[in-house]
């Protein structure tokens, strides 16, 4: 949820500072349809049978790591995609310092706590590696749950992406 508020902040941000919606269609990217998987793969290791199955967190590293690959790849076409691929690479070095999966805080963990690890998530205890890159930002309301500082700075990421596209115009207007 939080991804999406920033993209909306972000594109009216853009807008009321004199972009325009039209703009997004001048966007220039390659294999939309990798980001598409990824996140197709991260919200079915959480939210089907599949968060049952051990081995189903490697599967999210290498979604993670794809999407770091593919937001650093486009950091020279989308502006501050660069702060997008910094926010996931933070993310991807805290699930691999815990063996491929992201530490929540006891607090904020639920059902984490009863059964250990559900999908790519698993409680924050003794043993846990970077904890402080871990999910312990907990945000109350309709964007209730558990956010680590990297899904804060690709938040930050994708608003100003979308901020930025809505106010350039076609290539090489600029």
């Amino acid at each position: 949820m939080l991804l999406l508020v920033a993209l909306v902040l972000g594109l009216l941000a853009g807008i009321a500072t004199g972009g325009k919606l039209g703009n997004l269609a001048n966007v220039s990217i390659r294999w939309p349809w990798l980001v598409v998987a990824a996140l197709v793969v991260r919200e079915a290791a959480v939210l089907s049978p599949l968060s049952g199955i051990d081995g189903v967190q490697y599967v999210y590293v290498a979604a993670l790591a794809a999407l770091v690959g593919w937001t650093a790849w486009h950091a020279s076409r989308l502006r501050s995609a660069w702060i997008v691929a910094a926010g996931a690479g933070l993310n991807l070095v805290v699930v691999i310092a815990n063996g491929a999966r992201m530490p929540v805080a006891t607090a904020l963990a639920g059902p984490l706590v009863d059964r250990g690890h559900i999908g790519q998530y698993v409680a924050m205890g003794p043993g846990t590696n970077l904890g402080w890159l871990g999910d312990w930002i907990g945000v109350p309301g309709p964007l209730g749950g558990a956010y680590s500082p990297g899904d804060a700075v690709i938040a930050i990421g994708i608003a100003s992406v979308v901020f930025f596209a809505t106010r350039q115009g076609p290539r090489g207007s600029n």
